[in-house]
């Protein structure tokens, strides 16, 4: 068993309007960049996850770097473009095949060559092989090894350009280090200064642990193997989401970039907030990716110590975990603090409990009667004048535990009935810390398979 390496980050960098968000749209096959002729529109940074020919990589569209001094926001876009170039691994560098070679592209492209990231230059509005020999002569003047012309409106050249991206990423050449056979891997993930690397070092200072540090796993942090007795456990530190001195908007972030990249790699998700701070928007949004990347999850309310003889403040703090958390109700909850060890010794049994759940089989058997128990005690609803029916149920993954339930008909299963039976399913096979699915399909559709 070999521990994972990281998912590299691509940035899409160019300046306004030459077509980055109809790129990025193509690549990751949504529409979750907006498209509009107006420059400057994608002012932000967006991110998708991207598989292709068995290469996973994480896709940033950028504002545009542009030097219009009219413009209050572009030291801003220029801002974010920069911090892209500096954290990705791979540069996409877009630029107008129809507008031909702009000085702000020579000046990009000495800024691409002196970061020494692998840059992929790709000419945009090319929308064929007549139109490479009308409009890509200028780009040669970049002195660069290869140009890539495309169309991202048309598909022109896409293809080739995505193999070539592939390419630059890395294989798995099964170099990376061998773990113990079941090591547990976890990754801490919360804002600046909240604690994560005090967490690890606190818990590294426990006694009766073996500890071995494991360099070059990931591109920010040393991962660290932990064993316990006869348990092990990978902490990935997430230590690229630091301050660098004064915690600007863009490092903000590129936390939660990193985040993803992590949590790829990870069984078990360890979210700490500030128990003096309180939840924000960032840490929802990493809860919110654990459980699209279906991973287990404990919620550490770190600080703990800092309003011990606060019993309203106390109050507060988890009044606030359960309101804005709601939908990881069975996430385990650990008042802790780093400075004090207070709660650590509790992690552990916590770690194995969510992991068991998270990777545990059940015989069909048993899946049927529990299934059929919870038809018998809540009948399903009337649908279409029918009654709906359920004929069976199998385990069909983990990690985390994923169900097929075959019925009559799977648009008829209403969210308030899917949710009582998620809930018996919780209770009837001891999932109570864990994410579980449950996947209705309709036997017709099977038997015309068949």
């Amino acid at each position: 068993m070999s521990s994972p390496s990281a998912v590299p980050i691509v940035a899409l960098i160019g300046r306004p309007n030459v077509g980055k968000s109809t790129l990025f749209n193509r690549i990751t096959k949504s529409r979750k960049a907006i498209v509009d002729p107006t420059p400057g529109v994608t002012r932000d940074r967006h991110y998708e996850r991207v598989r292709w020919e068995e290469k996973s990589f994480i896709l940033v569209d950028t504002g545009g770097i542009d030097d219009n001094p009219e413009d209050l926001l572009v030291k801003h876009i220029r801002e974010q473009a920069m911090a892209a170039i500096d954290e990705a691994d791979i540069v996409l560098f877009l630029m107008d095949g129809k507008q031909g070679l702009t000085p702000s592209d020579l000046e990009v492209v000495e800024i691409l060559r002196r970061s020494r990231k692998t840059v992929l230059h790709l000419v945009n509005k090319v929308d064929g092989p007549s139109k490479e020999e009308e409009l890509l002569p200028p780009f040669y003047e970049l002195g660069v090894e290869k140009l890539w012309p495309l169309s991202a409106e048309h598909a022109y050249g896409f293809t080739e350009m995505m193999e070539g991206l592939c390419q630059a990423i890395p294989a798995d050449d099964g170099a990376s280090v061998a773990l113990p056979e079941g090591t547990v891997k976890v990754a801490f993930f919360g804002r600046p200064n909240v604690g994560k690397s005090s967490i690890i070092n606190t818990i590294l200072g426990e006694e009766r642990m073996v500890v071995s540090e494991i360099s070059g796993t990931t591109r920010d942090s040393v991962d660290t193997l932990v064993t316990v007795g006869k348990y092990s456990y990978l902490f990935i530190d997430t230590a690229g989401i630091r301050r660098r001195g004064k915690t600007t908007e863009k490092l903000e972030k590129f936390s939660i970039l990193k985040s993803l990249a992590a949590m790829s790699r990870c069984d078990v998700a360890a979210i700490l907030i500030d128990a003096e701070e309180g939840i924000t928007e960032q840490d929802t949004k990493v809860v919110g990716y654990v459980l699209e990347e279906g991973r287990g999850l404990i919620v550490l309310v770190n600080k703990w110590d800092l309003i011990e003889h606060d019993r309203k403040r106390q109050e507060e703090v988890m009044q606030e975990v359960g309101r804005l958390l709601p939908f990881v109700g069975f996430a385990p909850v650990l008042n802790v603090s780093a400075r004090t060890g207070y709660g650590i010794k509790r992690l552990f049994p916590t770690i194995g409990s969510v992991y068991r759940q998270y990777s545990a089989t059940f015989p069909t058997a048993a899946l049927n009667r529990l299934l059929q128990e919870a038809v018998d005690t809540h009948p399903p609803p009337i649908y279409k004048n029918k009654r709906l029916k359920f004929y069976y149920t199998s385990q069909i993954g983990t990690r985390p535990p994923k169900f097929v339930v075959m019925t009559n008909s799977s648009k008829g299963v209403h969210f308030s009935y899917e949710r009582y039976l998620v809930n018996r399913f919780r209770e009837g096979l001891g999932l109570d810390k864990v994410p579980i699915k449950l996947i209705f399909k309709d036997k017709s559709e099977q038997r015309n398979k068949e």
